[in-house]
């Protein structure tokens, strides 16, 4: 047991710092989808699956009217909504039902179709109406209805950056890249000033500025360092940009819990058979996503996420273990997120218990060792994800400083402990329950983005 959690310690402290110094030294070279720009622009279909999202389509279909790109079609799949979701895009969209032949992929499974539908005021906006299933099911239903080779995957909550889907563009001039993972930034995070998201963390709850963190230490250092070890593990659902022939290939989305995770691993092993592959992280092509802004609903979508977690662990536990020394992605993904993750996560708490309950005779010092090691880590991991971030251009005014120091330190008194017994509850969850989606709320806000002169989505 001392071995044991010596070994664990030992892993908590090193792989973090590993994920620090890739990320913070790899920003300094830049990519090839940054000094090669594209002549042409490949065609993008995006796909925007919807359930009970009446509150924040006005808010999607506004933001991308900003897109600085041509060559695209946007496909809604309202996914049996229970709300007015689809009588609000035929509202917004001006819907008139689409009668012409459409060339389907019969191989991909989802639930019937009930309708498709064609924009009357945006030519290049489509919408499917279908039998509920899934998110997974949904996004084989766009997947089957693009007429694009690249699919972009993106929640009916997120907004995406002007330049987005033209960097997104860049990076598929290289042949060999089959999927690509874009930036997510906390929407609440961001302010509306002359047309522009600028960072901000004053008037919002606390609960947000702890996520807003999370999320550039998650993407900036986490993902970074990872795609730099060609060892990515997800490509979140929020944003990814996915070739459509390999999509096919590899059969579409599984019905599963977290079907971003489980997309990715099975790229990844497509890969193993097809050398030379690339699955990228692009953190200059950005999307705004809403985070939960109530405890509830934070703790439903991590108990979401840490299920999703655990069911590709079981999935493919058979592959990992056998590559965990021949294969990145299975290295990482059993000695990082596995035993860093959720083993320590165990131990912790357990020794935690101990302490304060039991009273045993266990090493109090070097807990505390261990505590003030995490400290360090963690401040680390904060210092450089803003240093990226801010070379990235998300930089904040000098008074939002003062909201990271307070947020800093309440994450390591009582957000961490939190998200710990989270970790612990959602993987046990997982053999107890192991489905349902536990959607959050979305906040309904209006966030005033602005309209293109021109008007099109």
């Amino acid at each position: 047991m001392y071995w044991f959690s010596l070994t664990l310690f030992i892993l908590c402290i090193v792989f973090p710092l590993y994920h620090i110094i890739g990320a913070y030294f790899g920003r300094a070279k830049k990519p090839k989808y940054i000094t090669k720009i594209a002549t042409s622009e490949k065609g993008m279909s995006i796909l925007i699956p919807c359930y009970n999202e009446e509150s924040i389509l006005q808010t999607t279909i506004h933001g991308m009217s900003s897109l600085q790109y041509n060559n695209y079609e946007i496909i809604f799949i309202n996914d049996g909504s229970t709300d007015q979701t689809m009588d609000v895009l035929i509202d917004l969209l001006s819907l008139e039902i689409k009668t012409d032949h459409l060339d389907i992929i019969e191989e991909l499974s989802y639930r019937p179709i009930k309708g498709i539908y064609k924009s009357s005021k945006f030519p290049h906006v489509l919408v499917i109406d279908k039998v509920n299933g899934g998110k997974a099911d949904s996004l084989n239903a766009g997947i089957a209805y693009a007429s694009k080779e690249i699919v972009i995957t993106l929640d009916a909550d997120s907004i995406l950056e002007k330049q987005a889907l033209s960097i997104i563009n860049n990076a598929f001039i290289d042949s060999n890249v089959i999927a690509v993972g874009g930036n997510v930034h906390v929407l609440q995070g961001r302010k509306l000033e002359n047309g522009k998201f600028v960072p901000s963390l004053s008037n919002m709850k606390q609960i947000v500025r702890f996520q807003i963190l999370e999320y550039l230490r998650g993407f900036y250092i986490l993902k970074a360092s990872l795609a730099k070890s060609n060892a990515l593990s997800i490509i979140s659902g929020a944003f990814g940009a996915f070739d459509r022939k390999v999509l096919l290939e590899i059969g579409g989305y599984r019905d599963t819990i977290g079907e971003d995770i489980d997309i990715t691993l099975r790229i990844q092993q497509y890969i193993l058979k097809h050398k030379g592959l690339k699955v990228l992280f692009i953190p200059e092509s950005i999307c705004y996503t809403e985070v939960p802004e109530s405890w509830q609903d934070l703790y439903k979508q991590r108990i979401r996420w840490q299920k999703a977690f655990m069911d590709c662990l079981v999935k493919y536990a058979g592959v990992f273990f056998r590559t965990v020394f021949t294969n990145r992605v299975s290295f990482f993904f059993i000695l990082d997120s596995f035993l860093t993750g959720i083993m320590a996560s165990f131990f912790t708490v357990y020794n935690m218990i101990v302490i304060i309950f039991i009273f045993l005779d266990i090493p109090l010092k070097g807990y505390i060792l261990f505590l003030g090691f995490s400290l360090i880590v963690n401040l680390f991991y904060v210092v450089a994800s803003l240093m990226i971030a801010h070379d990235y251009g998300h930089r904040y005014a000098k008074k939002d400083y003062f909201y990271i120091v307070i947020t800093v330190i309440l994450e390591f008194l009582v957000y961490r402990f939190i998200t710990l017994f989270i970790i612990l509850i959602g993987s046990l969850a997982y053999f107890v329950k192991k489905d349902g989606w536990n959607k959050v709320a979305r906040t309904g806000r209006d966030y005033t983005i602005e309209k293109a002169s021109n008007s099109s989505v």
